[in-house]
């Protein structure tokens, strides 16, 4: 699983250095409660992570058949620094742990569609709900990886991305602005939609096509994992990741 540490004040979202965390994967059937600082449960073919990395405090999430409700999150972080967890649910592998029957990493020359969903339930709370889409040079299935892409579904209180705007861009029918940075240990592009999206089918691709344009990223590149989840600042119980697939052709 993902610690991640805050890096400074300028690290403004929850894109900051990672370490490894230690915890064991165990089946979830439905309603399968975790409040372990990293525990995770698998959900059909992907897995579900706690991943409160920034705080000491309870967080609580109920894992379903394809997603998790946040049940408790007493956690509290200072707008101008990093969130205190990142609770998600994803398909391939990340510090060392691979969901069931997953095909990443996968080059990216090789891949010729990555179709995902997202539907997502929405509360009070300053966070936001993000996928986190991770790529290296190499077929890495633990440690940090050089770029993270992020796509904002929605962010609710005085929070922002790491780095600065650099633009926009259309993809899946949809117009984001786009931030690039670093946190100091890996690369960040995020895309951040100007309003709520409660849900959306698109093609993960399209929006790493846009990465590879940018950075430093090229076909040469893997593909290591797809997520989906939440920052949270503060509050947040009740969040939801309705469902979610993901699938790399």
């Amino acid at each position: 699983m993902k610690l991640k540490q805050t890096l400074s004040v300028i690290a403004l979202a929850a894109a900051a250095v990672t370490v490894p965390a230690v915890g064991a994967v165990t089946s979830a059937h439905a309603d399968t409660l975790i409040c372990d600082q990293f525990g995770s449960a698998t959900a059909g073919k992907y897995i579900v992570m706690n991943n409160r990395w920034g705080t000491s405090a309870e967080q609580c999430i109920n894992v379903t058949s394809n997603g998790f409700q946040i049940k408790s999150q007493q956690g509290v972080a200072p707008t101008n620094g990093a969130p205190v967890s990142y609770p998600a649910i994803y398909a391939g592998c990340h510090y060392g742990a691979c969901s069931p029957g997953t095909n990443l990493p996968k080059q990216l020359s090789s891949i010729g569609s990555a179709p995902s969903s997202i539907s997502y339930g929405y509360v009070g709370g300053t966070y936001d709900a993000a996928y986190d889409i991770w790529m290296d040079p190499t077929p890495k299935t633990t440690g940090v990886n050089q770029m993270e892409l992020m796509i904002w579904f929605n962010h609710q209180g005085s929070i922002q991305p790491i780095g600065s705007p650099v633009g926009n861009a259309t993809i899946a029918g949809q117009t984001w602005q786009v931030w690039q940075g670093s946190n100091g240990q890996n690369d960040v592009v995020s895309y951040v939609s100007p309003y709520a999206l409660p849900s959306l089918s698109f093609n993960v691709m399209d929006f790493v096509n846009d990465v590879d344009a940018r950075t430093r990223v090229d076909a040469s590149w893997y593909l290591t994992s797809i997520q989906a989840g939440f920052e949270p600042w503060n509050g947040g119980a009740g969040l939801a990741v309705n469902s979610f697939s993901a699938d790399v052709g």
